[in-house]
């Protein structure tokens, strides 16, 4: 007796095989959406900082010095003139990074030697930054601090492109830290790359090249960094409503250490 042939139409086989090839488009297709999903995640800075830092830590991690290397020649070449314009060498023997917050804004300054007087080389935006008008009191407020600091660590590996720690808390953010008795002032705030940020300052990926090569080539021990609320080179000394009773003295120093710096280039 013969076998009865299918009533559909059709055999096994090709039904295998057209489910096979629906598979296999199905396949291309996600494969493709992937791939563009990707490719629009990289042209955002937070996605090329997360594809750089998964890349990192694949290969070991970077040295300063290579990052130096990588980077050296375009933040070069985006800065040199400035400097020349100012008349102060590139690199410079020192470096002062001025950021305001209710601006902003982030100022570069720069000088030869420690007698002569800064110039203002560039004036960057800052892309991220959260919290208010006021210092940092205690982890996870989420506020930036405000004071006069140095470039404690320049980390190659940041999970943010590239970023320079500050030393918050320092001596007087303790002293104050102590006095009011809070035990959890905080730590980590950096300057880096990506427009997001929680506590710190975010520049852009490209922003936090210049800085960071700009510190790696002239000395993080000769970097300054000053967070002020406003620029009271041209505001009043002013304190907001509730703020610590010692924080007019704090600002008095703040507004100090801008006098040094000319308010215009």
């Amino acid at each position: 007796m013969q076998p009865l042939a299918p009533e559909w139409g059709f055999s096994t086989a090709s039904l295998g095989f057209t489910v096979t090839r629906r598979l296999v488009l199905t396949a291309l297709i996600l494969a493709l959406a992937l791939a563009v999903a990707a490719a629009l995640l990289l042209r955002t800075e937070q996605g090329y900082a997360a594809a750089s830092y998964a890349w990192l830590k694949l290969r070991g991690g970077y040295t300063v010095e290579e990052r130096v290397r990588m980077h050296a020649g375009a933040v070069e070449s985006r800065l040199r003139a400035k400097f020349e314009a100012v008349a102060v060498p590139y690199p410079p023997a020192h470096l002062a990074y001025v950021a305001f917050k209710d601006s902003a804004q982030l100022e570069v300054y720069a000088r030869a030697h420690p007698s002569a007087e800064w110039r203002r080389v560039h004036t960057y935006p800052i892309l991220g930054m959260s919290g208010d008008l006021g210092p940092k009191l205690r982890q996870g407020d989420m506020q930036v601090p405000e004071g006069i600091y140095r470039a404690e660590y320049l980390n190659a590996n940041s999970r943010f492109h590239l970023s320079i720690r500050l030393n918050y808390p320092n001596e007087f953010d303790l002293a104050q830290a102590r006095a009011d008795g809070r035990t959890q002032p905080g730590s980590d705030i950096m300057i880096h790359g990506t427009a997001a940020s929680i506590g710190c300052l975010a520049m852009g990926n490209q922003a936090a090249e210049d800085l960071f090569i700009l510190a790696a080539l002239t000395g993080k021990e000769r970097v300054e960094i000053v967070v002020a609320p406003t620029d009271f080179r041209r505001q009043p000394v002013r304190a907001p409503e509730g703020s610590p009773a010692w924080l007019p003295v704090l600002y008095r120093e703040i507004k100090a250490a801008l006098n040094r710096f000319p308010g215009e280039a």
